[in-house]
């Protein structure tokens, strides 16, 4: 079986830096980490092939080789695997698809013309799949009613990647996250009760990469790294012996929770093993929303005080947040803005909160009737809400434009970055020496020719290079490295006000939905 793995097109997001890639010539930050998966757990005999359409198009060579077409996707890739599929069987190939989209949302793709929809989780679906083809069948739905044991999955295929494209490397230690905050589809997709690898299958992956010659970043893509505390502590244990070992060979980032400040050993633990950033969700401010979306390890001491403390333990904080809460006041979006500054965290994910399908926010909404017609839950930063809010759709979306416009104002941006680096800890450790590669040098002069000569922000610039050279020297790379996200963000905060703006104005020309009264208010209203 000769099998064509297909990674449909990002649209531009927060995360897709394309400014900052094209600096040190790279692609992509990235890989389809699930792909690789796929092809390991496959039949090893079968042949395959990768491409990531973020990188470039699938060739005819490489459409008329295949027999079988294997698609995986996020909700943000919809419509490019979708226009993916209809091609493929354009070529009469056999499809089959699956990942978070086709999981949650298996109709659309069925629609555009898949064979197999592949759901749930690979280590359980994919040998169901394979039993399907030696049968002899051309179609079918396979899904799993339990979730898999993680120690058992293989090795990824990272062989089938080509590694010049991709900013950073990915890896996952676990699934499934411990809480259950409202609007996540972590929890419906992989459980609340985290699966974890063995530290020694982890440290195998490292080797894998280690031989290949990866030697930059790897993101930890779990969801919530920390959720099962134990094993991760597990695990950073032996990792730390493997990267002194090997002389500290990759730099890690990952995403968790905020309640990892109330466990100093566990980020003592990360940065001994050289993570350097972490996503915290954090969603907004204001308790009483926090409450309400049941995020309630936010609410149990300070977010100012926790940001700052995974800063002082040597963790760059990366942020999301989230506007268009049920019940939230007037003036969300300067609220967040103001914490962001407040905690100094320099860059942040900031989007409208949208209902992503079979979370327990899309079904509450669902049954009370308010659910947009035609509005899957793109989770983009460029897209309107999907369901109508207790506010006005307009206030929220104007508070959100100004809100993101504000947190990526350049000599905002580069004072928070600075405040943030002042006080971050220093790593104990220190990797060897290497002279830096000419493109990153290249990309260097850059950053500094257009933030430190070209524009407004030149004085900022100098004063705070020289200044975190100064006080604070053992973080001054990964400080100038935080500074050139910024030219990702100048132009994608345009990019977020045109669009959302057109989407505003085509919502208002079609006649604007009155906010929703929640059913208590309207009881209030008519006792009053």
């Amino acid at each position: 079986m000769r099998v064509l793995l297909v990674y449909p097109i990002f649209p531009k997001t927060f995360w897709s830096y394309e400014k900052i890639l094209a600096l040190v010539n790279r692609k992509v930050l990235l890989p389809p980490l699930g792909l690789v998966t796929v092809a390991a757990i496959l039949p090893q005999e079968w042949e395959f092939k990768l491409v990531d359409r973020n990188i470039r198009p699938v060739t005819e060579a490489e459409w008329a080789w295949a027999d079988l077409v294997i698609f995986s996707a996020m909700i943000v890739q919809k419509q490019d695997l979708l226009d993916q599929i209809r091609e493929a069987k354009k070529r009469g190939k056999l499809v089959a698809v699956g990942g978070p989209y086709a999981t949650s949302t298996p109709t659309e793709p069925k629609a555009a013309g898949a064979d197999f929809l592949i759901l749930d989780e690979g280590e359980i679906t994919l040998p169901m799949f394979v039993q399907a083809i030696q049968r002899g069948e051309t179609s079918g739905t396979l899904r799993a009613t339990e979730k898999p044991d993680v120690t058992s999955t293989p090795i990824p295929r990272f062989d089938l990647l080509d590694f010049d494209a991709y900013d950073m490397m990915s890896i996952q230690f676990s699934r499934g996250c411990p809480f259950q905050c409202e609007f996540c589809d972590i929890i419906v997709l992989y459980g609340r009760k985290p699966r974890t690898k063995t530290p020694a299958q982890l440290l195998s992956e490292l080797d894998y990469l280690y031989e290949l010659g990866w030697r930059r970043g790897v993101f930890m893509v779990d969801d919530n790294f920390i959720g099962n505390k134990r094993n991760v502590k597990l695990l950073l244990k032996e990792l730390k012996v493997w990267m002194q070992q090997h002389n500290y060979p990759f730099r890690f980032d990952t995403e968790a929770s905020v309640d990892l400040a109330q466990d100093p050993e566990l980020m003592e633990l990360m940065v001994d093993c050289g993570f350097a950033a972490v996503f915290l969700g954090i969603e907004t401010p204001d308790e009483e929303s926090l409450q309400l979306t049941k995020k309630f390890q936010n609410t149990r001491s300070s977010l100012v005080e926790s940001v700052q403390s995974i800063i002082k333990a040597g963790l760059r904080p990366m942020a999301g947040f989230i506007i268009g809460f049920d019940g939230e006041k007037a003036g969300a979006g300067d609220r967040i803005v103001r914490f962001a500054e407040q905690a100094a965290i320099p860059s942040t994910t900031f989007a409208m909160l949208q209902a992503l399908p079979d979370t327990a926010l899309w079904h509450r909404l669902k049954k009370e009737g308010r659910l947009r017609e035609n509005k899957d839950g793109n989770i983009n930063q460029t897209t309107l809400m999907n369901f109508i809010a207790t506010r006005p759709l307009e206030e929220i979306a104007r508070e959100y434009i100004e809100a993101f416009c504000d947190l990526y104002d350049p000599v905002k941006y580069l004072d928070r970055t600075y405040r943030c680096f002042l006080m971050m800890g220093t790593p104990k450790w220190k990797a060897p020496f290497k002279m830096p590669e000419w493109v990153v040098v290249k990309a260097l002069l850059i950053v500094i020719w257009r933030q430190g000569i070209k524009r407004e922000t030149r004085w900022k610039f100098w004063h705070h290079l020289f200044s975190i050279i100064k006080h604070n020297p053992g973080v001054a790379e990964h400080y100038l490295a935080t500074c050139a996200h910024n030219e990702h963000f100048l132009e994608y905060r345009q990019i977020v006000r045109d669009q959302i703006e057109s989407q505003l104005a085509e919502y208002l020309a079609q006649g604007a939905e009155k906010p929703y009264v929640p059913e208590q208010e309207k009881t209030e209203v008519l006792a009053g």
